[in-house]
């Protein structure tokens, strides 16, 4: 089965996309979550088969929202949670009980 598809980006939603119908377009899509989503800003068009290759998306899992419910969301994979400690105080989280040495000159 080949469905062909577009692929869309957020302006609002840095790593989220929207795969909709090349023909339905973006009719399906609620509103509501256009209006999260942001204006869509078109990437490319892909023709989607079972044995393709998608990034961070299964390719099936796709296809099958593109019919029922018309669109799929890929959301940005999750922030790892290192990552999310740069900008708090976590100098007591990796405190190791070892006090820094004054530098000789």
């Amino acid at each position: 089965m080949k469905t062909i598809c577009t692929v869309y980006k957020s302006p609002k939603k840095d790593e989220a996309y929207l795969y909709v119908d090349h023909k339905k377009g973006l009719a399906p899509v609620p509103k509501s979550l256009l209006e999260v989503f942001g204006n869509p800003i078109k990437v490319t068009t892909l023709v989607l088969t079972e044995d393709r290759k998608l990034a961070r998306a299964d390719v099936k899992d796709v296809i099958k929202a593109l019919i029922e419910p018309g669109y799929y969301l890929q959301m940005p994979p999750a922030k790892e949670s290192y990552l999310l400690d740069l900008h708090q105080d976590t100098s007591s989280k990796y405190d190791m009980g070892v006090s820094p040495s004054p530098m000789k000159h």
